[in-house]
């Protein structure tokens, strides 16, 4: 029993992974609240050294006067204009998006007369403007509200990854436990709907894992764009390899059926 609580918290071997089969579902929900925390930490690293200074630098480099009304961009200075750039994020306006104010930076963001855009490594996405909205867009009023909330942001922003991965690793498990219980029906190994729903919410966990080290080394431009894309999925990939692959150590039903008839097991 001390070596199966044990296994119980590591999932990140395919043995570690199917001991939460046999755990309570609350220590499951830890691990998975921990490497959440762990994942959600990562991005806040990545977005206050990498995103946020761009940020702050594209908002100095804003004219005194300029605001965004009736979907329509108010801008009486420089165009087109790049107002910041760095390693990640390129911010920019070019009211007619004619490409003078394009950047080598993974992502950009481009703001024309009736509208954004976003273009990264799969190309550009438009955005309007909302209608009805008046936005400033000057250094005077956006300086000191992004200086008020750019922790908040922060925190936000781990909130937000938390509580996304836990939910979704709620509905993968929940989506994966029918199949997982059916390789351990044919397997012939000790797997109830309950455990199977908890083995493939521990198998997401090795995964997360990767994404944890993919986000650090691309901040630390170990990693660019494209690899880091392979990563993602790759995170995806390796889950399902743990779903194959984690069954096959919960013990068998044969072995199961011998130690519940063995009394010397019991007193153990």
């Amino acid at each position: 029993m001390i070596r199966v609580f044990w296994s119980a918290w590591e999932p990140v071997t395919p043995r570690g992974v199917a001991a939460f089969a046999r755990a309570n579902v609350r220590r499951l929900w830890l691990v998975q609240f921990v490497m959440a925390c762990v994942v959600a930490a990562s991005v806040v690293w990545w977005l206050h050294l990498g995103v946020f200074p761009t940020v702050s630098a594209a908002i100095e480099k804003l004219p005194d006067t300029g605001v965004i009304r009736n979907a329509t961009l108010d801008w009486n200075a420089q165009d087109p204009m790049p107002l910041a750039e760095g390693k990640f994020l390129a911010v920019a306006v070019d009211l007619s998006h004619d490409g003078g104010a394009r950047s080598p930076a993974d992502f950009q963001v481009e703001f024309g007369h009736e509208g954004f855009i976003v273009c990264s490594l799969l190309g550009c996405a438009e955005f309007s403007y909302p209608k009805g909205w008046w936005i400033a867009f000057n250094r005077t009023e956006v300086l000191p509200k992004w200086g008020a909330w750019e922790k908040p942001a922060l925190g936000l922003a781990a909130a937000t990854v938390v509580v996304g991965l836990m939910m979704t690793w709620q509905i993968l498990a929940t989506l994966y436990m029918f199949p997982v219980w059916l390789l351990g029906y044919f397997a012939n190994r000790r797997l109830t709907i309950g455990g199977s729903w908890k083995l493939a919410g521990a198998a997401m966990m090795p995964g997360a894992l990767v994404m944890f080290a993919a986000i650090v080394l691309y901040e630390r431009r170990a990693l660019d764009l494209l690899p880091m894309t392979f990563a993602f999925a790759g995170h995806l990939v390796l889950g399902w390899v743990y779903l194959l692959i984690s069954p096959w150590f919960v013990p068998p039903v044969v072995e199961a059926v011998e130690a519940a008839k063995n009394p010397f097991t019991k007193s153990q």
